[in-house]
């Protein structure tokens, strides 16, 4: 078994130790999102004050919370449509906490630019999720790009820890962007089959 592998298994058996655990206590796995979403905000604040290697481990927490609440609710099979859609709003008023609170730093540092460099980051993710939202709306599914919620809280995380947190906003603001022309493009291609199929059939008179 190699390296990855190994310590690939052993988180596993920790996070199902977790979950198990917190199955037990019967506590509603709505009640954990909310939970993450609090702990985010903590994260938020932290980056208002520039405290950001504090900010890193917070967020880091906050996901161990945003990996278990699905697994909890299978664990307990409890799972429901409303639990799907509650999760996905907070997590949405999880990421913009977070950069609200850089847009924070950056603000009190009189660091305009990189205001607005946040600012485009807001953006963009939350346009890749309604891309994505609006267009399942009419086609089956829209998945393409590579910009989502989870890329992006890592490279958040990385610029937190390691002080890097300008090019990542960078990376994020562009790939984010990039993400959202791809689901247009990707969905106008769709629907353009779709229309197409429902094109009347014209005979010519005999």
């Amino acid at each position: 078994m190699t390296y990855t592998r190994a310590i690939g298994a052993g988180c596993k058996v920790v996070l199902d130790w977790i979950v198990r655990s917190l199955a037990l206590t019967k506590i509603n796995p709505n009640v954990l999102t909310f939970m993450g979403l609090v702990i985010n905000i903590i994260a938020a604040a932290l980056f208002g004050y520039g405290h950001f290697l504090s900010a890193g481990f917070v967020i880091i927490a906050a996901g161990i919370f945003d990996m278990v609440d699905g697994r909890v609710a299978r664990y307990t099979n409890t799972v429901s449509h409303f639990g799907g859609f509650f999760d996905s709003v907070l997590d949405r008023y999880s990421d913009l906490a977070l950069y609200f609170g850089l847009l924070v730093y950056y603000a009190r540092i009189n660091r305009e630019f990189y205001v607005v460099l946040v600012a485009v980051v807001m953006t963009g993710s939350v346009m890749v999720s309604y891309a994505r939202a609006r267009a399942e709306n009419t086609i089956p599914s829209c998945k393409v790009g590579f910009m989502e919620r989870p890329e992006r809280i890592v490279l958040v995380i990385i610029g937190a820890l390691f002080n890097r947190m300008a090019p990542c906003l960078w990376v994020i603001a562009v790939l984010s962007n990039i993400t959202v022309i791809h689901r247009i493009r990707y969905t106008y291609q769709q629907t353009r089959v779709m229309d197409g199929k429902k094109q009347p059939v014209v005979t010519s008179p005999h």
